[in-house]
């Protein structure tokens, strides 16, 4: 990072995937073109789980290339005085992994569920028994990431 004052903590960066709510998920598409997509998921141990259908352009591309990033933006505001923005955000590289273990793909999910409808907890296990035959979990294990915030920001924070 050509800023390392920006530059944000392990423990800032791990935050952020905890909290936010939706990441884009950037494979390798077809012909070469990146290809994303936005998308809701959890964070736990360095690594990122989201869903998907069994099938579809995602899917083809990670079965293609493994090799993935995934960006949340926690903040960006516009500071119009300044002409600046007020961002904070984080980026992750690793490897996507198609779950085949079911326990594993349960376990996921149900978190999933939960990080998303904390007020419908006791409905969770039959929406994941229904849902189940058409899921696909996907599990990215973090090999390094990256969280930047604006020097206005950093400005902010400091006083």
């Amino acid at each position: 990072m050509r800023r390392l004052r920006q530059q944000l903590t392990k423990e800032k960066c791990e935050k952020i995937l905890e909290q936010g709510k939706t990441g884009v998920l950037a494979v390798l598409g077809d012909n070469g073109y990146p290809y994303t997509v936005p998308i809701n998921y959890y964070y736990t141990d360095g690594k990122i789980y989201l869903h998907c259908a069994k099938s579809g352009h995602k899917l083809d591309a990670i079965k293609n290339e493994s090799k993935v990033s995934f960006c949340v933006v926690d903040r960006d505001d516009i500071l119009q005085a300044k002409y600046t923005t007020l961002f904070k955000s984080v980026v992750a590289f690793g490897k996507a992994e198609i779950l085949t273990d079911e326990n594993e793909m349960r376990s996921s999910v149900t978190a999933l569920a939960e990080k998303y409808c904390p007020d419908c907890l006791d409905g969770i296990p039959a929406e994941v028994e229904r849902e189940f035959g058409i899921l696909c979990m996907i599990k990215i294990n973090i090999e390094h990431m990256t969280g930047k915030q604006g020097e206005e920001l950093l400005k902010e924070e400091i006083r």
